[in-house]
Protein backbone atom coordinates (compact mmCIF):
# COMPACT_ATOMS: atom_id res chain seq x y z
CA UNK A 1 0.00 0.00 0.00
CA UNK A 2 1.39 4.15 -0.44
CA UNK A 3 0.28 6.60 1.53
CA UNK A 4 0.71 9.95 0.68
CA UNK A 5 0.88 12.99 3.28
CA UNK A 6 0.73 16.71 2.25
CA UNK A 7 2.00 19.49 4.30
CA UNK A 8 3.45 23.28 3.76
CA UNK A 9 -0.22 24.89 3.18
CA UNK A 10 -1.10 28.27 4.42
CA UNK A 11 -2.54 31.37 3.64
CA UNK A 12 -0.10 34.17 1.92
CA UNK A 13 -0.11 37.30 0.60
CA UNK A 14 -0.04 37.75 -3.30
CA UNK A 15 3.47 37.77 -4.45
CA UNK A 16 4.19 36.29 -1.38
CA UNK A 17 5.76 32.54 -1.04
CA UNK A 18 5.28 29.31 -0.60
CA UNK A 19 6.80 25.49 -0.41
CA UNK A 20 4.44 22.38 -0.09
CA UNK A 21 6.00 18.73 0.70
CA UNK A 22 4.52 15.28 0.66
CA UNK A 23 6.03 12.44 1.91
CA UNK A 24 5.30 9.09 0.84
CA UNK A 25 5.31 5.74 2.61
CA UNK A 26 5.40 2.59 1.11
CA UNK A 27 7.21 1.00 -2.44
CA UNK A 28 7.99 1.70 -5.81
CA UNK A 29 8.75 5.89 -4.34
CA UNK A 30 11.96 5.83 -6.86
CA UNK A 31 10.40 4.01 -9.95
CA UNK A 32 6.83 5.93 -9.52
CA UNK A 33 6.37 9.52 -10.93
CA UNK A 34 4.78 11.97 -8.15
CA UNK A 35 2.87 14.88 -8.87
CA UNK A 36 0.68 17.85 -7.88
CA UNK A 37 -2.85 18.80 -8.70
CA UNK A 38 -5.13 20.91 -7.39
CA UNK A 39 -8.69 21.66 -7.08
CA UNK A 40 -10.40 25.41 -6.87
CA UNK A 41 -14.18 26.17 -5.01
CA UNK A 42 -16.34 25.08 -8.51
CA UNK A 43 -13.47 24.19 -10.80
CA UNK A 44 -11.97 20.67 -12.09
CA UNK A 45 -9.11 19.30 -10.38
CA UNK A 46 -6.07 20.46 -12.78
CA UNK A 47 -2.40 19.09 -13.09
CA UNK A 48 0.07 21.33 -11.99
CA UNK A 49 3.46 19.60 -12.21
CA UNK A 50 4.63 16.21 -11.79
CA UNK A 51 8.35 14.39 -11.42
CA UNK A 52 10.14 11.28 -12.50
CA UNK A 53 12.61 9.69 -10.29
CA UNK A 54 15.27 10.67 -12.07
CA UNK A 55 14.27 14.52 -12.07
CA UNK A 56 12.50 14.74 -15.23
CA UNK A 57 9.80 16.98 -14.77
CA UNK A 58 6.56 18.54 -16.39
CA UNK A 59 4.53 21.65 -15.60
CA UNK A 60 1.28 23.20 -16.49
CA UNK A 61 1.40 26.51 -18.50
CA UNK A 62 -0.04 28.52 -15.78
CA UNK A 63 2.73 27.97 -13.43
CA UNK A 64 5.57 27.60 -15.70
CA UNK A 65 8.24 29.97 -14.00
CA UNK A 66 6.87 30.32 -10.82
CA UNK A 67 6.34 26.58 -9.42
CA UNK A 68 9.17 24.39 -9.24
CA UNK A 69 8.82 20.80 -8.26
CA UNK A 70 11.77 18.67 -6.91
CA UNK A 71 11.99 15.42 -5.35
CA UNK A 72 14.16 13.41 -2.66
CA UNK A 73 13.98 9.85 -2.80
CA UNK A 74 16.45 9.09 0.09
CA UNK A 75 13.77 11.33 2.36
CA UNK A 76 10.96 9.63 -0.21
CA UNK A 77 9.41 13.36 -0.19
CA UNK A 78 8.59 15.24 -2.91
CA UNK A 79 8.44 19.14 -3.04
CA UNK A 80 6.07 22.43 -4.69
CA UNK A 81 8.00 25.24 -4.31
CA UNK A 82 5.68 28.12 -5.22
CA UNK A 83 6.42 31.62 -5.77
CA UNK A 84 5.58 34.85 -7.22
CA UNK A 85 1.96 33.78 -5.82
CA UNK A 86 -1.19 34.98 -7.39
CA UNK A 87 -5.10 34.82 -6.48
CA UNK A 88 -6.08 32.13 -8.70
CA UNK A 89 -3.61 29.97 -7.17
CA UNK A 90 -6.07 29.70 -4.28
CA UNK A 91 -6.89 25.81 -4.46
CA UNK A 92 -6.51 22.49 -1.99
CA UNK A 93 -3.31 21.12 -3.47
CA UNK A 94 -3.09 16.78 -3.96
CA UNK A 95 0.08 15.02 -4.07
CA UNK A 96 -0.43 11.68 -6.36
CA UNK A 97 1.47 8.94 -7.50
CA UNK A 98 1.02 8.11 -10.92
CA UNK A 99 3.09 5.71 -14.03
CA UNK A 100 4.21 8.33 -16.07
CA UNK A 101 4.74 12.55 -17.07
CA UNK A 102 2.10 12.23 -19.40
CA UNK A 103 -0.31 10.63 -17.42
CA UNK A 104 -3.90 11.71 -17.15
CA UNK A 105 -5.63 12.41 -13.68
CA UNK A 106 -7.34 9.24 -13.86
CA UNK A 107 -4.21 7.54 -14.38
CA UNK A 108 -2.90 8.12 -11.05
CA UNK A 109 -3.29 5.84 -8.52
CA UNK A 110 -2.81 7.14 -5.23
CA UNK A 111 -3.34 10.19 -3.42
CA UNK A 112 -3.20 12.39 -0.23
CA UNK A 113 -5.61 14.20 1.21
CA UNK A 114 -4.86 17.81 0.47
CA UNK A 115 -3.47 20.81 2.17
CA UNK A 116 -5.41 24.48 1.51
CA UNK A 117 -3.65 27.12 -0.17
CA UNK A 118 -5.34 30.86 -0.18
CA UNK A 119 -3.51 33.86 -1.35
CA UNK A 120 -5.22 36.99 -0.87
CA UNK A 121 -4.89 39.79 -2.83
Amino acid sequence: QVQLVESGGGLVQAGGSLRLSCAASGRRFSSSVMGWFRQAPGKAREFVAAITWSGSNRYSGSVKGRFTISRDNAKSTVYLQMNSLKPEDTAVYYCALGPSLGAQLHEYQYWGQGTQVTVSS
